[in-house]
């Protein structure tokens, strides 16, 4: 038995070599997709939808008018059904899920989707998401963040949400390899592409054959990530242009977290001005679609990248 179980299991893994290596030998991820291998394709993300209802207003905004090609949910939250109820009326737009451990503001929380007897070590003494990362990780275990991860794509997909793409608030379920693998898991579960830094910032922290993994597994992510914001001293719209003017060619995907001014936000977070400039930015601003345009870079959500995945592996699932 355990001599057959090995012979299976070696014959698994020279069958995921060849099917990854005949994945790399269709083209660059811009090829697969229908786009020159020089192209510049881009995603424009908006993170932390649900967060708030200011926040709710201005992704519709800028994906009704301005340059965001999709968003990301934050289903734990309190304005989660808001969000839902559009997305579930308007299934031509491209909604994710901001797969979501954490709550870090101090005066506005929430707690886990899932039983907090099923992730006790998910929420802090006052029943609430930790407020960071490695709170996360020193007291849960990878298999409850699954389990609160999971509730959390369940409850969207009832309500009507056509899921297209996953990521991580705050990158819990990316900064830690055992967590990684939860990510992982979830992506192959459902079929759904995930979000990712480039090959060689993974490499550079230690998790260079992340995406090798994923690949053996048919999930298709963005070749390039832009985040870290601002430099010291540099305006979070002159940031916004020096990483538009410098894309390279092939997709990648940008997020910003756009919110509508107001007393709500105010009262939510010290980085609302920056919130609403990305917002004003990627809706009204015309120098930042004179760049884009001026370098020929075609925008796409993440369903594309999902419609190519699903063709390539086996259904999703329900």
């Amino acid at each position: 038995m355990r001599r057959t179980l090995t012979a299976c299991l070696l014959a698994g893994v020279l069958i995921a070599i060849p099917q990854a290596r005949a994945l790399n030998a269709k083209g660059t991820l811009a090829e697969r997709l229908g786009f020159g291998s020089t192209d510049k394709i881009l995603i424009i993300n908006v993170d932390d939808v649900a967060g708030s209802h200011a926040a709710n207003a201005a992704a519709i905004d800028t994906l009704e008018n301005g340059l965001a090609t999709c968003a990301t949910i934050m289903v734990p939250c309190p304005w989660f059904p808001e969000i839902a109820a559009y997305a579930k009326a308007h299934p031509e737009r491209d909604f994710g899920l901001h797969l979501t451990h954490t709550s870090e503001w101090k005066t506005y929380k929430w707690g886990p989707v899932a039983s907090k007897t099923e992730v006790p070590g998910l929420v802090d003494p006052q029943g609430y998401l930790w407020p960071d990362i490695m709170s996360v990780y020193s007291h849960s275990t990878p298999e409850q963040a699954y389990i609160e991860a999971r509730a959390q794509i369940k409850k969207a997909l009832d309500a009507g949400i056509d899921v297209t793409h996953l990521d991580s608030h705050m990158g819990t379920l990316q900064y830690n390899d055992a967590y990684f693998q939860v990510y992982r898991r979830l992506a192959k579960e459902f079929n759904l592409p995930l979000r990712m830094a480039a090959q060689e910032v993974l490499a550079a922290s230690g998790g260079g054959q992340q995406r090798g993994q994923l690949d053996s597994d048919g999930v298709v992510c963005p070749d390039y990530l832009i985040y870290g914001g601002p430099n010291k001293g540099e305006s979070v719209t002159d940031y916004w242009k020096r990483m538009l003017n410098s894309l390279k060619p092939g997709v990648t995907e940008l997020f910003i977290h756009a919110s509508k001014a107001g007393e709500e936000i105010q009262h939510i977070t010290n980085s609302w001005k920056d919130r609403n400039t990305e917002y004003e930015l990627f809706t009204r601003d015309p120098e930042i679609r004179r760049i884009l345009d001026s370098q020929g870079v075609k925008r796409i959500g993440y369903r594309a990248l999902r419609d190519l995945q699903r063709k390539q592996s086996p259904p999703a699932a329900k």
